[in-house]
This record gives structure tokens, C-alpha cells and sequence, in this order.
């Protein structure tokens, strides 16, 4: 059985791997003012931090669900099935438009994969399933395969300002306000597939070895993971954080990406994070 592999642009997986892997993107939407960016089609994030410095913060929106439809008939004329890896339904409706368009199509049977985070971590699932896919695997075993991987997924990030996440609606004023307040910088995390506190730190550099710590607590278990550090503009901080990581957890394989214009819309210049799963 063919499978195609779709992926939307919140997994910021760069471009020359998804050629390589076969792997389809259907991107979502910055919009400043009324104009709308298609991220990492119209818009790269390196464009978008600049313009965030120029223009009031944008919205963000889901992909209308006639894209879904139109490419899902694309692939009808090539593939039996298609995998879509799709970020947190918690905190997106980009799943569900996943799922509202696999009603509209006849001729493929989709199977949308609710990966219950996002950024490269999600990433990771799609290029697993890409390639099973290239390799033949059957859809429903590479489908099993990802729900065997999102037991040992984590991913742990921190924000220099909590507004743009209370803004957004992807966490509480509450919260946002006593963060704020404190002057801490909570670690947050998933749960529950919307974005929670995961513990409050006081410094930007104390949370920063604690989601060291927490992946180390993963690492010494002596199996291969693959991790991804995320940063939101802040590459040559995330560069200098990869460098101690893997000096310190040597069965561990590092990448590094970023919080591209969506989520970055969300988190803010400065953010970071760590993402990992068993290999």
C-alpha cells in the first residue's frame, strides 16, 4: 500500500529534509493587520521576528479546510493513504480540519495522527513515518509505530514574556499574571495536549539545566534518543546549549530548530526549549 506523508508547517522541519523524505507540507497562517503569511512559504521565522519588531503582533490561524481537501486529492492520484502529523489539538483546530476533510475525499483514506505538542518534536513523528513509508511499511503499522513513540516524547520550553501566551488564549490570565508578578520563568510543558506549568524557576538559566536535568533523567536509562533544542531567535544561545548537552548525554542525538512564526506568535522573542524521544 502507497502512503504519502503530510506534515503541517508548525513541525518547522526544514525543507531539504521533507524533499528528502517525501514529506508533504500544508502550511498555517500569520496575519498583521490583513495581510495573511502562509509560514515557511511566504514568510520565513528570521522575517518574522523582524517584523514583529515593526508591526503590532499578529494572529495566527488553521489552514481552511478546502487546502486539506484539495491536497488530499492530489495525493488520491498517487497514494492509497496519507498520514497527516498534526500539532496539539489543544491548541489548534488543525487536527480536526485534518479529520472534517478526510470526510470530503473518496478516493484515499486518510489517517490523521494528533501528535499532542509541536515544533521539530512533531517533526520527528513525520519523519519516522515518512520513512516507513518510503520503505514499504504498512499504514496502520507506522500509525502503531507513532502512537509507540509518543510514550517516551517530552518536550519542555520556557518564555521570556508570558503576555503572548495569554494573549493567545493557549494559557490562563491567572497564571500569565502571577508569572509575571513573581518574575519567574515557568517551565512549560503538555499535558493533556493543551500547554501547562510545569514547575516555576526564577532565572532564565536555572530553567534552562533543569530541562537539562529532566532529559538527562531520560538518558541514563543508556537507550539512543533523538533531541531537538528549539529557540525563538536565539540560535547562537541554542548552538552554545547543544555543545554542553551532548558533551554531557553521548547516546543522545541532537538537532536544533526553532519556533517559527505560529508558535513564535505565541511565545515570543527569547523562547526556548527541548524536545526528545527514543530513537
Amino acid at each position: 500500500m502507497k502512503t504519502a506523508v503530510i506534515v503541517d508547517s508548525t513541525a518547522y522541519i526544514p525543507k531539504e529534509i521533507r524533499d528528502e523524505w517525501n514529506i508533504h507540507m500544508i502550511p498555517l497562517n500569520v496575519i498583521f493587520g490583513d495581510e495573511a503569511y502562509r509560514e515557511e512559504i511566504d514568510l520565513t521565522a528570521a522575517e518574522f521576528y523582524q517584523l514583529v519588531k515593526e508591526k503590532e503582533l499578529p494572529t495566527t490561524s488553521q489552514p481552511v479546510i478546502g487546502q486539506f481537501v484539495e491536497l488530499f486529492e492530489r495525493l488520491s492520484k498517487e497514494y492509497e493513504s496519507v498520514i497527516c502529523v498534526h500539532l496539539s489539538s489543544g491548541i489548534s483546530g488543525t487536527y480536526a480540519g485534518s479529520i472534517t476533510a478526510s470526510t470530503m475525499v473518496e478516493n484515499i483514506n486518510v489517517y490523521p495522527f494528533d501528535s499532542e505538542l509541536s515544533c521539530m518534536p512533531q517533526g520527528f513523528y513525520a519523519v519516522e513515518a515518512a520513512k516507513m513509508a518510503l520503505n514499504g511499511e504498512e499504514t496502520v503499522r507506522i500509525m502503531e509505530r507513532l502512537e509507540e513513540l509518543k510514550k517516551t516524547a517530552r518536550a519542555y520550553f520556557m518564555v521570556d514574556d508570558l503576555s503572548h501566551l495569554q494573549r493567545g488564549g493557549r494559557l490562563s490570565s491567572a497564571q500569565a499574571i502571577i508569572g509575571s508578578l513573581l518574575q519567574v520563568k515557568p517551565l512549560l510543558h503538555f499535558e493533556n495536549k493543551v500547554i501547562v506549568p510545569f514547575e516555576k524557576i526564577r532565572t532564565r538559566k536555572k530553567a534552562m539545566k533543569r530541562i537539562a536535568d529532566l532529559l538527562g533523567e531520560d538518558a541514563a536509562s543508556g537507550e539512543n534518543y533523538q533531541a531537538v533544542i528549539i529557540h525563538a531567535n536565539r540560535e547562537d544561545e541554542a548552538v552554545e546549549w547543544k555543545s554542553d548537552l551532548a558533551s554531557l548525554n553521548p547516546n543522545v542525538e541532537f538537532s536544533i530548530s526553532y519556533f517559527g512564526p505560529v508558535i513564535g506568535t505565541h511565545l515570543g522573542e527569547g523562547a526556548m526549549g527541548l524536545g526528545w524521544m527514543k530513537k
